[in-house]
């Protein structure tokens, strides 16, 4: 086998790290120039999780029954489960060569929490709840990653309006996690290592109206608009650092999960279906941003109710399934089809046509399993947010309605590989899929 690295930058857009700061990232820029790069087709959806794991496993959403942070137990109106490492049951990359005898070193990979055995070591990833809960593999490797760097640092509150303080924890972060991946690749054994950065995700989700000129809120000279630049500057140089204590023949991986761009509002899906029959409520909202709780609404005469995020997740009223169903379950596709029709009729605030997306699990996965939504809904390819509270006088927020957020996710992320020992001409390679990656990298490290 040949040893190997993949660094992930989660959210990482090829118009940064492939175009605009490629010149200003000495290690990265020079790496990615002799490299085979691809441009990166994330998943359905194309955020976090269940992104990273499609990567790992060369598997689907729907195959591995991940379809965001969060899930509704079918069937229940208010049961909600948060995605983690239980849940995966096909072979991620480094089981795989773990049974071929190899080491691997993981950290920061969604969702590996909680941890569960490999052949190596392992840090969990931001979905721990905190470093008082046993996050590695082994065990014991807890205490001595403590002992040298303190308590584990797995995420920043990013959606606020204290960026100076975002900043400020981002790089606190960001510090501590290439300590610790530096000590464990220079003081373990191990054959294969995949670390996963959050922080390049928090940063853009914080700091991009500030940094991106085609953002609708950008204001030219403002205080924020080189942290992007100075993040990115940062990571450099640790793997800079990085790159200087592991063998120069390394197969070196640079990947991100999906990509990033402004965010142009968020539409108030729910009350799009209060407005259009779908959804009827008890009562009214007694303040803008409420959440829709079941208690609210009135099952007797909903059809359907939605979740906000990066994309909406709408759920039927089905008879037989859900406890005060009403959608008979022959009219099942009869009401999809309708939903999917008006939902893409959905236009701007003056009028202006959007590309929104509407899909069925099963239009878009060979297997669907565990607990999806009816329907998956991209609006305006995802420049808009869906947001799920109500109580707004508009269907049109200019902000995110869970807290201050600059950018959405993008479809394209990034996949390079630079081996020091081709002699093939590196250059563009074109379009790749989330779910090829494992076998690509397979096919690279294991000597035939």
């Amino acid at each position: 086998m040949r040893r190997a690295l993949v660094i992930g930058l989660d959210c990482a857009p090829p118009r940064i790290l492939y175009d605009e700061l490629i010149d200003e990232l000495p290690v990265l820029g020079g790496l990615l120039r002799e490299s085979h790069r691809y441009i990166m087709r994330s998943s359905h959806p194309p955020i976090t999780i269940p992104a990273w794991m499609v990567m790992a496993t060369g598997k689907t959403p729907g195959e591995l029954g991940i379809y965001g942070f969060r899930h509704r137990r079918i069937g229940s109106y208010d049961e909600m489960y948060i995605a983690n490492s239980k849940m995966i049951r096909e072979e991620p990359i480094w089981n795989t060569l773990g049974k071929k005898g190899f080491n691997s070193i993981i950290t920061g990979f969604p969702p590996t929490y909680p941890p569960r055995p490999i052949k190596g070591y392992l840090i969990s990833d931001f979905i721990t709840p905190d470093h008082t809960k046993n996050y590695t593999w082994p065990p014991w490797l807890k205490k001595e990653i403590e002992e040298k760097f303190g308590p584990y640092i797995f995420d920043v509150l990013f959606r606020t309006h204290d960026r100076d303080r975002v900043k400020r924890e981002l790089w606190k972060m960001t510090e501590q996690h290439f300590k610790v991946i530096n000590y464990l690749l220079t003081t373990k054994k191990w054959d294969f290592a995949w670390f996963v950065e959050i922080g390049t995700d928090r940063l853009h989700h914080a700091f991009w109206k500030y940094w991106d000129p085609k953002h609708p809120k950008h204001e030219p000279g403002n205080k924020y608009q080189d942290v992007i630049p100075e993040y990115y500057k940062l990571i450099d140089k640790y793997v800079g650092e990085l790159l200087e204590k592991i063998p120069r023949d390394t197969l070196v991986f640079i990947v991100s999960d999906h990509g990033a761009k402004a965010m142009k509002g968020a539409f108030v899906i729910n009350q799009w279906l209060i407005d259009n029959g779908y959804l009827k409520l008890k009562h009214q909202p007694e303040k803008p941003g409420q959440d829709l709780k079941p208690g609210m609404i009135d099952w007797e005469h909903t059809k359907a109710w939605a979740w906000g995020g990066y994309y909406s997740r709408v759920f039927l009223n089905i008879k037989g399934r859900e406890p005060k169903g009403i959608v008979d379950p022959e009219d099942v596709p009869g009401l999809i089809e309708e939903l999917k029709r008006e939902i893409g009729k959905i236009k701007g605030a003056s009028g202006e046509e959007w590309k929104n997306m509407i899909y069925r699990p099963s239009e878009l996965y060979p297997v669907v399993k565990g607990d999806p939504p009816d329907l998956m809904v991209y609006l305006d390819d995802l420049a808009w947010r869906p947001a799920g509270t109500l109580g707004w006088e508009t269907y049109y927020l200019e902000e995110n309605d869970k807290g201050p957020d600059d950018a959405v996710h993008d479809w394209y992320g990034v996949f390079a590989v630079h081996d020091p020992e081709e002699t093939i001409q590196p250059g563009d390679e074109g379009l790749i899929q989330i779910h090829e990656i494992k076998n690509i990298i397979l096919n690279h490290i294991l000597l035939k």
